[in-house]
């Protein structure tokens, strides 16, 4: 299969928009409290910027913006950062580029000088979860001071 992951650019953002609502509607994640409602989901490629120690990196399959997912500081800390918007169309889910989309931030925040990871998600996105637990996520019982996402049940940490 070929595919590419890169940082998104302004031309991708009205297609992971799409991708990020729709993916967010299919686990019931609508409204306040969930990823797909805040607004740097328009303009996903001027919020996602090296000088904010931050990135989102897109898949695409045969040229083809398939998801993606993004890296930023957690509520302004300087060594905790989030995982952010990890959303893949379900014809793209099975062929690792969450894997790949999740590593490529991770190593992107360690060598920002982040020290651990955090993320919120919903329990019905089991997958996603299998793959945080793979990756050395642990559960916590409750969220980091400050989440935005109050809509979320599950929270997760990592050392990097």
């Amino acid at each position: 299969m070929n595919y590419k992951i890169q940082p998104i650019q302004k031309a991708d953002d009205s297609v992971v928009c799409e991708i990020i609502k729709e993916v967010g509607a299919e686990y019931g994640a609508i409204g306040d409290g969930f990823g797909p409602s805040d607004p740097e989901v328009l303009c996903m490629s001027q919020n996602y910027t090296d000088l904010s120690k931050s990135r989102y990196l897109v898949a695409k399959v045969e040229g083809k913006v398939v998801g993606g997912c993004g890296i930023a500081p957690f509520n302004d800390c300087q060594n905790v950062c989030e995982l952010k918007k990890l959303f893949l169309l379900p014809e793209s889910r099975g062929l690792g580029l969450g894997r790949t989309l999740t590593m490529q931030c991770l190593e992107y925040a360690k060598s920002e000088g982040f020290e651990s990871c955090y993320l919120d998600t919903l329990k019905n996105m089991t997958s996603a979860i299998a793959l945080y637990e793979r990756l050395g996520f642990i559960h916590l019982e409750q969220p980091l001071a400050g989440t935005e996402h109050n809509g979320c049940d599950v929270w997760m940490l990592k050392q990097l």
